[in-house]
């Protein structure tokens, strides 16, 4: 595996390319708050329909296509922040962070609630197509935001915090999902209102950064477009650094997303039918993997090349137990054990991402990740189902993605131990307050705090 190298964050918040503190304000908690609670958005279209699709499917069972149709509707948004992440990156990058994510929250709200009025199957699965635009937006947003704000230990606290909202309101908006969708399977959409709100705090809580050295007298305000407003150009992607990175979050988004997706159907294939037990050990995979992510704020410092083989090797061993098709304890202590492993992942294939990214670039390369754990989520369902025909049954072919995780926690562990050695490479991680010796040709890091 190649090009494993890994800048670490904290190397100096006054470098060049960083958010200038000076010329505007400190991020702190309300900020990372703010940003790790609008992060939770997304996951509304992942989970929240989930509990109604019967009946969502028993109202349109007489529109043709409807089997097919109700649960796109459920996955399409995912589809499409995996097709159209990259290009919010973009216009992060050309026009700005703060503008950008405070319109998609208004549109979010606008097209999630559609389908509280919208009499058709067609249409409200567009609007749902709809819902995906915006998250691509306002998740790249977010976790670009957070790169922006803070940096060093602090940067990888809230992009730990981040994964660890989004495992908890997993659970939350499951509840509320099936609670809301006891009275009408629409009712559950008007959660999605909520983005109006973040949009009134994100106006009013946040800015957009500034890189050091474009200063408010300057002729190109942030966000990159001049006075005249015409786009000003910005700097290209470092494509062969993200490109590592980036495919094995498309694996990761498989991994993390396998025991969301299936251990409901792997306990009632082993005769657990009782919703409340199904739920239970929902639950408890769920808290696990906010303790996993709660932890990668604690160990962070310890590098990429640790914690990655660390990660993909609980994550693949507990979907190795799960694939074993014991009893429910077995099934139960599987789904724990990999939950707290990818847990533990996304945070740190987030951080390996976006560590070599400075100011002018984090918003696209940010984008191509988020559009790669997406794209991991859609895919998870079909290639398990896929791998399901041949291998005679779902626990043998969760077993298989947890195989597939060891071999990424093996390859990771010996890649990077192979760019360690290189005499060229940066070290994974560097003593508090000991500046990085950077070898000849190899441009200082360019992150710091806003």
């Amino acid at each position: 595996m190649a090009d494993f190298d890994v800048r670490v964050s904290g190397a100096s918040g006054a470098a060049r390319g960083a958010p200038d503190a000076a010329s505007s304000r400190t991020a702190g908690r309300p900020q990372g708050v703010l940003l790790a609670l609008i992060s939770c958005l997304p996951v509304l279209g992942a989970v929240l329909l989930a509990p109604v699709l019967p009946r969502m499917q028993d109202h349109f069972a007489g529109t043709p296509g409807a089997e097919v149709l109700v649960p796109v509707a459920l996955t399409v948004p995912a589809l499409v922040v995996g097709v159209l992440a990259p290009f919010a990156g973009s216009l992060v990058d050309r026009f700005g962070r703060k503008r950008l994510l405070v319109g998609a929250l208004v549109v979010y709200a606008v097209f999630g609630t559609a389908p509280l009025w919208l009499t058709g199957l067609v249409p409200i699965v567009i609007s749902r197509a709809g819902v995906g635009i915006t998250e691509a937006a306002i998740m790249t947003c977010c976790t670009t935001l957070i790169a922006d704000y803070f940096t060093g230990p602090a940067r990888d606290r809230w992009l730990g915090l981040q994964t660890l909202s989004a495992a908890v309101a997993a659970t939350l908006f499951f509840a509320l999902g099936g609670a809301l969708g006891s009275v009408s399977w629409r009712v559950p959409t008007v959660l999605y209102a909520s983005g109006l709100v973040f949009a009134v705090l994100a106006a009013k809580l946040l800015w957009q950064p500034r890189p050091v050295g474009d200063t408010p007298s300057g002729d190109t305000p942030a966000g990159g477009v001049p006075v005249g407003g015409t786009p000003a150009a910005v700097p290209p992607v470092p494509w062969r650094t993200l490109a590592t990175p980036v495919l094995v979050t498309l694996v990761g988004g498989v991994v993390f997303y396998t025991p969301i997706v299936e251990l409901a159907y792997v306990l009632d294939g082993i005769g657990v039918t009782s919703v409340g037990v199904i739920g239970a050990v929902t639950t408890l995979a769920s808290a696990a993997t906010a303790t996993g992510a709660f932890v990668f704020g604690r160990v962070a410092g310890r590098g990429t090349g640790t914690l990655l083989p660390v990660a993909f090797g609980l994550a693949g061993a507990g979907l190795v137990v799960i694939g074993t098709g014991g009893g429910p304890a077995t099934v139960t202590a599987g789904a724990v054990i990999a939950c707290a492993g990818t847990g533990l992942l996304l945070p740190t294939l987030l951080t390996w991402a976006v560590a070599p990214l400075d100011f002018a670039q984090r918003g696209r390369g940010t984008g191509l990740w988020t559009a790669s754990l997406f794209l991991g989520e859609f895919l998870c369902p079909l290639l398990v189902l896929a791998v399901k025909g041949v291998a005679g049954g779902l626990p043998t072919s969760v077993g298989l993605v947890g195989a597939v995780a060891l071999l990424l926690a093996a390859g990771s562990a010996a890649g990077f131990r192979r760019t360690a050695a290189r005499p060229a490479s940066l070290p994974l991680s560097i003593p508090p307050g000991i500046p990085p010796t950077l070898p000849p040709g190899i441009p200082a890091d360019k992150e710091g705090t806003s």
